[in-house]
């Protein structure tokens, strides 16, 4: 039987999902069956053994390329998505999200408009079906352009990739539950991904700051967006690392900056506070720095970190956790090149009173966040059990280093002793989010000091991160030098714990759907209890 209709709020999961314990529900069009091995099936799937036996027969790939069979349900078709073997050193819960993926991907091509996705567990995943059902949403995301243009011209097949989905299991209560959890997780990386995938005019500053406002309206997230015109106090004054980058976007209306802060609290007694900075760049040219040869395209993507951010509080407004406080700020600065441009070689002091020579203005990333970062640092007195953390896709080096679909986090002391990195990975394992651990050393502050009496840190050297030796590490030690984070080390009186989270290698591929990554991480990882 089918029930609890959970209809989309402004569009922020990508179609109505239905939960349904028989296989025989006359409302899907296709079953889309997730499983290592045909083997395996349970005795309540026992009618999608036969068929998929008799193709094995014929077909010995089918445990490995999968296949649609046809079946004598009301379903008529069964589309086999095997996740491959699940019991190896090096296997992880994301091979339930990739086949859910691929195999609603299929049905779709063989027309289903409401397909039913069937999980086998496996015991060695926790989150096995929920990672199912958000490799399955995943596939059924729409672009924020391509829904706009639908609604527009009333074309409305490619407003939805699907009617529902539907999503199979034995007790209604549980499944009911579980699909409650993967919205309100997905409705977070629903939104990253329409902030962080959109053009460079669609996500304008002004316009993310209306859509985020949008999106949260009526939620127990507190949205409050800081713009320069007419503003008593400009960002110069306030943030002026941020508005040296923001100089020359700024005399085009459209194209000028905004910091964007989120607050959450939730009900009860507050036991962590978690801090973040979120980089925003709408589109990176690399300023008068620029980015030649080619390489430009796909900068659009350059503010996935801010749109992680602003995805996360709408998961926050979604599932609504207990006990935590959570406050955000994303920096939604264009880095463009005119004639009011920052130029390597100005001398500019930020809000901690650390004068910052500039080295290179495709180093924009840094810039932006690092007044944020000493806000943060400045507010944290106040809260309780704070956690600073910067979220960005800061560099190709990391990219490098750690490979596409894997996100770098690094600790200052406090954050080590209190192995908050070590928090991230594991919530990143167990929700198919992963990170991989770096560690910032000496030679990365040394890298930054200043190298003469005029300045005391120097922003970066004239290479592309990439071809810069400890190229991801080093930004870590800027912040933490330019943010005047520096001074609550673990020999300070105020220890403050912070994380640096580059998420250049995980935040999805250019073509194509960005991830919404580090949502899933940060929600496990901050209130994953109550998941």
């Amino acid at each position: 039987m089918a029930s609890g209709d959970h209809i989309p709020d402004w569009g922020c999961v990508p179609c109505r999902v239905k939960a349904v314990t028989d296989l025989s529900s006359g409302d899907a069009d296709a079953i889309v069956l997730v499983t290592d091995s045909v083997a395996k099936l349970p005795g309540h799937l026992a009618s999608l053994k036969s068929p998929l036996e008799a193709l094995r027969s014929v077909n010995a790939a089918l445990e490995s390329e999968g296949a649609v069979v046809p079946v004598q349900l009301p379903a008529k078709r069964l589309v086999f998505a095997p996740t491959g073997p699940l019991n190896r050193d090096y296997d992880d819960v994301r091979r339930f999200a990739e086949a859910a993926d691929k195999g609603i991907q299929r049905a779709l091509s063989a027309g289903s408009r409401s397909p039913l996705l069937v999980t086998v567990p496996y015991p060695k995943y926790q989150h096995s079906t929920l990672s199912s059902i958000l490799g399955a949403l995943h596939a059924l995301y729409v672009p924020l352009e391509v829904r706009e243009h639908a609604v527009k011209t009333s074309d409305s097949k490619r407003l939805l990739k699907a009617d529902h989905l539907l999503v199979f299991g034995e007790q209604q209560g549980a499944l009911e539950r579980l699909i409650q959890t993967a919205l309100g997780l997905e409705s977070g990386r629903f939104v990253a991904r329409d902030i962080g995938g959109s053009d460079p005019e669609r996500m304008a500053a002004p316009r993310v700051a209306e859509y985020m406002q949008r999106v949260l309206k009526g939620s127990q997230v507190k949205v409050e967006v800081e713009e320069e015109d007419g503003s008593a106090t400009p960002f110069k004054d306030k943030y002026p690392l941020l508005a040296a980058v923001n100089r020359a976007a700024a005399v085009i209306p459209r194209h000028r900056g905004r910091v964007i802060h989120l607050t959450y609290e939730g009900q009860g007694p507050i036991t962590a506070t978690y801090m973040l900075v979120g980089k925003g760049i709408t589109y990176d040219t690399g300023g008068l720095d620029i980015k030649a040869g080619g390489v430009m395209a796909g900068m659009h993507r350059d503010k996935c970190g801010a749109a992680a951010v602003g995805g996360f509080f709408k998961t926050l407004a979604e599932l609504r956790p207990k006990g935590i406080k959570v406050v955000g700020v994303m920096c939604m600065v264009r880095n463009s090149v005119g004639a009011d441009g920052y130029v390597a070689d100005e001398i500019i002091t930020s809000r901690a009173g650390v004068r910052i020579r500039v080295g290179n203005t495709d180093a924009e990333g840094r810039m932006v966040m690092a007044d944020l970062l000493c806000l943060m640092k400045e507010r944290a007195a106040g809260e309780v059990n704070p956690y600073l953390m910067t979220v960005a896709t800061l560099t190709g080096h990391a990219c490098l280093a750690c490979g596409d679909g894997y996100a770098s986090v690094l600790d200052n002391g406090p954050a080590r002793q209190a192995h908050c990195s070590a928090r991230f990975s594991e919530a990143g394992d167990l929700m198919g989010d992963p990170f991989e651990i770096n560690t910032i050393r000496r030679e990365d502050y040394t890298f930054h000091k200043g190298k003469s009496e005029y300045e005391d840190v120097l922003q970066c050297n004239n290479a592309p991160s990439s071809r810069t030796p400890r190229g991801h590490q080093g930004p870590a030690a800027f912040l933490i030098m330019a943010s005047g984070l520096d001074k609550h080390g673990i020999d300070s009186e105020k220890p403050l714990k912070y994380s640096h989270l580059d998420i250049a290698a995980a935040s999805g591929p250019f073509p194509g759907v960005p991830s919404g990554s580090p949502v899933l991480a940060m929600a496990a990882n901050f209130f994953g209890n109550q998941l």
